[in-house]
């Protein structure tokens, strides 16, 4: 391997490897897993480098890896469907304990119900609105077109709301 793409991969890692893992980890589910998975996304840009022809972004093209490790893992464990187990709180306008809990429940209920939603759903909604990648990067990771992106995520919003909805969360804003 070129001395100078093993420079790119480690510096690409340190850049890219904690939204690459949250990603993931939204995808499965499973914390330990997800490092794994993390691990097995570089390793597998580094043994293809040769695929990288720039035609699209670094870090697109590692979302890319990273969503055909996930789905890989996730054809094997088909049968069990993960739940995420706990994501990191966001910080509370106030601070006080009740608004944390809250936070948390409001970000189990939330992960529980996308949980639910088919596959394609799921992820439209963690790239555009979880990770904030632009439409555009989010058409080129999926390589679908943008118009496929606006219109999914819309569904899929909706769809989450619905699930929501369903599962008697009834907390303000649901959007």
């Amino acid at each position: 391997m070129d001395e100078d793409y093993k420079k790119q991969i480690l510096e690409w890692y340190e850049i890219y490897s904690a939204p690459i893992y949250r990603y993931i980890l939204l995808m499965i589910g499973d914390h330990e897993q997800a490092k794994d998975l993390t691990h097995d996304t570089f390793l597998k840009a580094y043994s293809s480098n040769s695929d990288f022809q720039g035609m699209t972004s670094d870090k697109n093209w590692l979302y890319r890896i990273a969503r055909n490790v996930a789905i890989d893992y996730m054809r094997k464990r088909k049968p069990i469907r993960f739940l995420v187990e706990s994501i990191g709180s966001l910080p509370s306008p106030d601070g006080c304990p009740e608004s944390i809990i809250q936070l948390v429940e409001d970000q189990t209920q939330l992960f529980r119900s996308l949980r639910k939603l088919k596959r394609s759903y799921q992820e439209v909604i963690i790239l555009r609105k979880i990770q904030e990648l632009s439409i555009q990067e989010t058409a080129e990771v999926l390589n679908w077109k943008e118009s496929k992106v606006k219109t999914t995520l819309f569904r899929a919003l909706s769809a989450l709301k619905k699930q929501m909805v369903k599962e008697g969360y009834e907390h303000g804003t649901i959007q």
